[in-house]
């Protein structure tokens, strides 16, 4: 797909234009969200297509609802295909959640940490796979409660990703705010994740609203702890494609480099680290 050291950024309309018009030498490749791109033609579709011939593209998907007890949309997984054949799209990845029951929830519900739900889910990224006829990766989640479990969140993921044989997107970000509201050892989670089936990663901040409680917003800097985190990711995994995710609140370009670069740093560091042993 890219190189190990390709650092990323997410999409956004704010700024699109302007990526347009003044070519991001550092932004190696973009992350979108297919469902906010496919219903549009038009002046979106242009600068969509304008976009894709500049720059690799993935898509991180919000809807596909991969723990719901609805049937999967075929319809929709059959536009994804066109889709992803029209633009090149290198990557898809989707949440490890539900968002739908009867119709859209419009927010990312946490699977149950069950055994049962690990084979369910499982097989619909299995069903997920065969229609796109390509691997997808599935992102740990963020959460905030854990109904009904069984199995901690490191043991369902694991399990998901050996039953299901999918790629992993590890985001650093989502672990450091489980770690603190659900009080477990960021540092175990990362060692406890399999090396070989992580494709990329995310940063991204958050918003602490207690002391033991902390909201992944996607609206605020990368915080400190996230930093330290994801250079133990490096460390522990070696060094992976890293994207950095800001959803509102959204600064300049320049703004957001410092922040690619920030990963580009943590990254070339734990090389040097590396060469040197």
């Amino acid at each position: 797909m890219f190189s190990a050291q390709a650092v990323g950024l997410g999409l956004r309309r704010d700024f699109a234009e302007q990526v347009l018009q003044q070519p991001q030498p550092a932004i190696d490749f973009f992350e979108v969200a297919p469902e906010n791109w496919l219903p549009y033609g038009g002046s979106y579709q242009k600068m969509f297509s304008a976009l894709a011939e500049q720059y690799p593209m993935i898509c991180h998907g919000l809807s596909l609802s991969l723990g719901s007890p609805d049937p999967l949309d075929l319809d929709f997984l059959r536009q994804l295909k066109q889709f992803f054949t029209e633009h090149k799209i290198r990557l898809y990845s989707e949440h490890l959640s539900y968002c739908s029951l009867d119709g859209h929830l419009y927010d990312l519900l946490p699977i149950p940490f069950t055994e049962e739900a690990a084979t369910y889910v499982a097989e619909r990224i299995r069903q997920v796979q065969d229609v796109l006829e390509q691997r997808i990766a599935i992102e740990n989640v963020s959460y905030y409660a854990a109904p009904g479990q069984q199995l901690s969140e490191l043991e369902f993921t694991n399990a998901v990703l050996e039953l299901a044989d999918c790629d992993l997107l590890l985001d650093v970000n989502n672990i450091y705010v489980n770690s603190v509201n659900h009080g477990y050892n960021a540092l175990d989670f990362l060692q406890g994740l399999p090396s070989q089936r992580i494709r990329y990663g995310h940063v991204a901040g958050h918003y602490q609203q207690h002391e033991h409680l902390l909201i992944d917003t996607h609206g605020a800097a990368v915080a400190d702890p996230v930093w330290e985190l994801l250079a133990q990711a490096y460390r522990i995994h070696g060094v992976f494609p890293t994207l950095l995710e800001r959803d509102f609140n959204i600064p300049s370009l320049d703004e957001l480099q410092l922040e690619l670069q920030k990963i580009r740093q943590i990254g070339a560091g734990h090389q040097r680290l590396a060469h040197a042993v």
